[in-house]
């Protein structure tokens, strides 16, 4: 008879770092990144990929890292909210945020940072980003429009408007 394999070593490359982890096949990926990793940066709330408040980047692609599996990213480049920018360097997306107040408690604030940034490297428009990006996450303090000023503020900043 056959066991099935509980442990996988995965490779991937985490924030420009490469890591080399062993993993329960059944550990989340929002779990490995903020337990294993200590990356707590990406927030857990609903754990069914409707909040969007763990969306990071996978492959430059956001996703939902509550419905991932991390053995399901071996050998891929993930990107969490940690990799953006740092405290007293931020990224222009983080500074207009700030700047804009784009955020109240912040608890939301990670995977929005990191689906606004992933459609922006795809190509997608401020606007398709307010429209449709905005459409994935709840935030239950800002009503959106300090969060929209920020979009816009940062492809003016990217075009040099």
């Amino acid at each position: 008879m056959n066991t099935p394999q509980t442990v996988k070593t995965i490779q991937l490359l985490v924030n420009g770092a490469q890591i080399e982890r062993e993993v329960e096949v059944r550990t989340l990926l929002s779990t490995f990144l903020r337990d294993d990793l200590g990356l707590t940066g990406t927030h857990v709330a609903c754990e069914h990929g409707v909040c969007g408040s763990c969306t990071i980047l996978v492959d430059g692609r956001a996703v939902r890292s509550c419905l991932l599996l991390a053995v399901q990213t071996d050998g891929t480049s993930v990107e969490t909210v940690e990799g953006l920018g740092s405290l007293g360097d931020l990224s222009p997306l983080q500074e207009a945020m700030w700047r804009e107040h784009g955020l109240q408690c912040g608890f939301c604030t990670p995977g929005i940072l990191m689906s606004i940034e992933g459609e922006a490297r795809s190509g997608s428009s401020a606007e398709e980003i307010c429209d449709e990006v905005l459409s994935g996450h709840v935030c239950r303090c800002t009503g959106y429009q300090n969060i929209r000023t920020a979009i816009h503020a940062y492809f003016a900043t990217r075009h040099g408007s």
